[in-house]
């Protein structure tokens, strides 16, 4: 799907605002993507006027996926991803990368810019227990009951929640957290990732926040690495901890630079859920 199909899709999808920039559709921009419109490409420039290293940023956060699901396939065996807020697809997605480790590992993306989601779906079409949700993660009962969910992944038995770059978005973070943290099986894990504020660039922090809110809606929460440890208390944090992304098991020498020194920084961490029963909160 090249530019213009994103416009023809656009046109023929009256739900979808042309004139509002959707989050999914900016980071894309940042990844040097094409499914995006004029209007968050405006935003995801002036925003990148403000703190150059954004794009940056992007592209280590998606580095950091891509670490955390081999990891997950890699040394703990779990071939069932449930990637929140998956955004527009790119390269080495969720089920490429665990695919490389288990070829028939299971993903489920689920999203609610319904460019993204239809992208996906061209894209991922006739690939086996690949599903692509269109649904809000911020309900997670609409996501967990979704009957596409069901077909693809069996949640009594371990599963991967990745949440990167969606619950500094969230001022209900620990709420929607806990939601999907009690139904998945024991021996499950969630994998997040989130924006924090330096406080010496707070000033152009707050402008491009304001920005941001006011084009897209959606507001954005700042939160530190204690903050973060916090909302995974309940839960056995893996080493290196909370961290910021660009330390989380890199190679040496692979380290982004400009990432390493944006204005934003990202902080992750991986945790796992103990082996206890699991709240019974989907009926």
């Amino acid at each position: 799907m090249d530019p213009i199909d994103v416009a023809e899709f656009a046109l023929s999808a009256p739900e979808i605002d042309q004139h509002k920039a959707s989050p999914a559709r900016i980071y894309d921009y940042w990844l040097g993507g094409s499914q995006n419109f004029a209007v968050d490409r405006e935003l995801g420039r002036r925003m990148a006027d403000t703190l150059p290293s954004l794009p940056a940023v992007a592209r280590a956060n998606r580095a950091f996926l891509g670490r955390i699901v081999h990891h997950l396939a890699a040394e703990h065996g779990i071939d069932q991803f449930l990637d929140l807020g998956s955004g527009v697809p790119t390269m080495q997605n969720v089920h490429e990368v665990a695919r490389e480790i288990n070829p028939r590992a299971a993903v489920a993306y689920v999203d609610m810019d319904p460019v993204a989601v239809e992208h996906a779906r061209m894209l991922l079409s006739g690939i086996s227990d690949v599903s692509v949700l269109l649904a809000d993660l911020r309900e997670p009962e609409s996501v967990l009951r979704h009957p596409l969910l069901a077909e693809t992944l069996d949640l009594d038995r371990p599963v991967a929640v990745l949440m990167f770059a969606v619950l500094h978005f969230m001022p209900n973070a620990r709420e929607i957290l806990q939601a999907y943290t009690d139904v998945v099986a024991p021996g499950s894990f969630i994998a997040l990732s989130h924006a924090e504020t330096q406080a010496a660039t707070s000033q152009e922090q707050a402008s491009a926040a304001t920005d941001y809110t006011r084009a897209t809606g959606v507001s954005v929460v700042s939160r530190s690495p204690a903050d973060l440890g916090a909302l995974l208390a309940e839960l056995t944090v893996e080493s290196p901890g909370v961290v910021r992304i660009q330390e989380w098991r890199t190679e040496p020498g692979a380290e982004d630079t400009e990432a390493e020194d944006a204005e934003m920084r990202m902080y992750g961490a991986l945790a796992r859920k103990p082996d206890t029963d699991r709240a019974d909160a989907v009926q």
